[in-house]
C-alpha cells in the first residue's frame, strides 16, 4: 500500500459522519463522580468520551464550585454557562444531592452498587469522615475501583494542604525551569496540572478496570498531582542526581536539541526551529544557505552543537536567517529540505485551521441545552470504537430523576419527598453558571424513566 492510498484510507476510517454508527469501549461502565473544580472533572470526561456513563453528583442548587470558573467573570452567551465548566460537562449526568445528610448517604451507597468506578477529589479522609470513604463502600461493592485525585496524595506531611493548578506547578518544579534567564517563574498557559493530571488519573482507571476484568478484583487508588507532574519532567532529577546541579530556565531553547528555540521572522512572525538529527542540521543549512556550517566541527555532530559555547555562536547565525525571512519562505524551505520549523499559531489561528476542520477535531456539539457549541474534539481516535461528545452544559440536578430511578431503584414519589427535605435536588440557582440559557425550551435534553 502506498502512502497516498494509505491516507486516503485513513481519512475513510476516520470519518466524523460515522462516528455515532459505531460502538463506545466502555459502553456499560458506570462512573460516580464526586468532584470539584478540575482535577476531579476532568478525569471523568476523558471516561465520557469514550461511552462511560458518568453520573456527576453535585450541591443542590449551586452545583460544582467549576461553575463559576469562567475568564473575566464571562458567562456567554446570556449567563448560563461558565467556559471553564463547559469544557468538562461533556457527557455527564448531573444530579443533585446533598451527601451531608444522612438520607442522602443511603441513596449514595445504593448508586455505588451500581458503579464500577469511583472519582473524588477532597482532602485525604474527608469522605471516611462522612462514613463514605473506600472501606465502607468496597463492603458494599467489592467490584468498585475507587480512585482519590487530590494534590499532595493521601499521606504524607503535606497531606493537609490545599492544591490548585498553579500549586502543584509550583511545587512539583516545573514553575521553576518554565521562562527566561533571571526573569520570574512562570506557570504554563493553561491547567497544565489538571488536565495532564486527569489524563493519567484517566488511565490508571482503565489499568484497574483491565485488572479487574482478570481478577475479578476492584482497588483503590489514590493520585497524587504534584508527583504527576514532577513524574513528566523528563531528566530534572537525573540531571541533579548525577551532576548536584540544579535544573534552571532556559526560556524557548531546548538544551537538550540543538538547534531548538523561537526566533522573530521578517514578517513579524514567531518561528520555532527545531533538528534533532544531524541529516536535519544539513537541510537548515542548505535552507540558510551556509552548508559550510555542517562542516564546522564546532556543528558538525549533536552532541558538539549542544555544547555550551557551540550553541552560543550557532543561535545568532539562524536568528539573523530568520529575521531576514518571512514565515511563508521558511515554510516551504522546511518542506523542501526536511528540518523542523512552524510558526507559533495563536487561538485563532488554531480555530481557523483547515487541518483541524478535515480531521474532525473542530466539533460542533448541536446541544439540546446550550444550542450549537464548536469545541476541540476527541484525541486521540480510535477507528472501531470512536470517542464522541453527545452533549454538554446541564444545569444543575437536571438528570436526578433519571439517574436516581435507574441507578437507585427508587420510585418518583420516593425522590419527590427527599426533594422536600433538602436531601436531593432537581432545580438549579437562577444565578451565572447555574442556570440554563434563556433560549431553552425546558424540555429538550431530558432524559424521562
Amino acid at each position: 500500500m502506498g502512502r497516498e492510498d494509505f491516507v486516503k484510507w485513513a481519512e475513510k476510517e476516520f470519518d466524523i459522519k460515522k462516528v455515532f454508527e459505531k460502538p463506545e469501549a466502555l459502553e456499560g461502565i458506570v462512573v460516580i463522580e464526586f468532584c470539584t473544580l478540575i482535577l476531579g472533572p476532568a478525569t471523568p470526561s476523558y471516561l465520557s468520551e469514550f461511552g462511560a456513563t458518568i453520573i456527576k453528583l453535585e450541591l443542590p442548587g449551586m452545583g460544582d464550585t467549576m461553575r463559576s470558573l469562567t475568564p473575566w467573570g464571562r458567562f456567554p452567551p446570556d449567563g448560563a454557562h461558565a467556559m471553564g465548566y463547559l469544557k468538562e460537562s461533556r457527557n455527564k449526568y448531573s444530579v443533585g444531592i446533598d451527601l451531608h445528610h444522612p438520607e442522602a448517604k443511603e441513596v449514595f451507597k445504593r448508586l455505588i452498587k451500581r458503579a464500577d468506578v469511583f472519582i473524588e477529589n477532597l482532602r485525604a479522609g474527608t469522605l471516611d469522615r462522612w462514613g463514605i470513604g473506600y472501606r465502607d463502600l468496597v463492603e458494599i461493592n467489592p467490584r468498585l475501583i475507587y480512585i482519590a485525585n487530590n494534590g499532595f496524595g493521601q499521606w504524607g506531611p503535606y497531606v493537609e494542604r490545599p492544591s490548585y493548578d498553579a500549586i502543584a506547578q509550583s511545587e512539583s518544579g516545573i514553575a521553576w525551569i518554565t521562562g527566561f534567564p533571571n526573569e520570574l517563574p512562570l506557570k504554563a498557559g493553561i491547567w497544565l496540572a489538571d488536565y495532564y493530571g486527569a489524563l493519567v488519573s484517566a488511565v490508571a482507571v482503565l489499568a484497574a478496570l483491565y485488572w479487574r476484568n482478570r481478577t475479578g478484583e476492584g482497588q483503590y487508588i489514590e493520585f497524587s498531582q504534584a508527583e504527576n507532574m514532577i513524574r513528566a519532567l523528563d531528566w530534572t532529577w537525573i540531571y541533579q542526581c548525577l551532576t548536584g546541579k540544579g535544573r534552571e530556565r532556559y526560556g524557548n531553547r531546548d538544551v537538550a536539541i540543538c538547534p531548538s528555540d523561537v526566533f522573530v521572522s521578517k514578517d513579524k512572525e514567531y518561528v520555532a526551529i527545531g533538528c534533532a538529527t544531524d541529516e536535519e542540521f544539513k537541510g537548515l543549512c542548505k535552507a540558510m544557505g551556509r552548508t559550510d556550517l555542517a562542516e564546522d566541527p564546532r556543528f558538525s555532530t549533536h552532541l558538539e552543537r549542544l555544547k555550551p559555547e557551540n550553541q552560543e555562536a550557532l543561535y545568532p547565525i539562524i536568528k539573523e536567517w530568520v529575521a531576514n525571512t518571512s514565515w511563508p519562505e521558511i515554510d516551504k524551505l522546511a518542506s523542501q529540505y526536511g528540518f523542523g520549523a512552524e510558526k507559533v499559531h495563536c487561538a485563532k489561528d488554531m480555530y481557523t485551521d483547515p487541518h483541524f476542520e478535515v480531521r474532525g477535531f473542530k466539533w460542533t456539539v448541536d446541544d439540546p441545552v446550550s444550542g450549537k457549541v464548536v469545541v476541540e474534539g476527541i484525541a486521540p481516535k480510535l477507528n472501531k470504537t470512536p470517542g464522541r461528545i453527545k452533549w454538554i452544559g446541564r444545569p444543575v440536578g437536571v438528570d436526578t430523576y433519571y439517574v436516581l430511578t435507574k441507578y437507585a431503584d427508587l420510585t418518583w414519589k420516593e425522590i419527590r419527598e427527599l426533594e422536600e427535605k433538602g436531601v436531593i435536588g432537581s432545580k438549579w440557582k437562577d444565578m451565572p453558571g447555574r442556570r440554563p440559557p434563556k433560549t431553552w425550551d425546558g424540555q429538550s435534553g431530558i432524559v424521562y424513566p
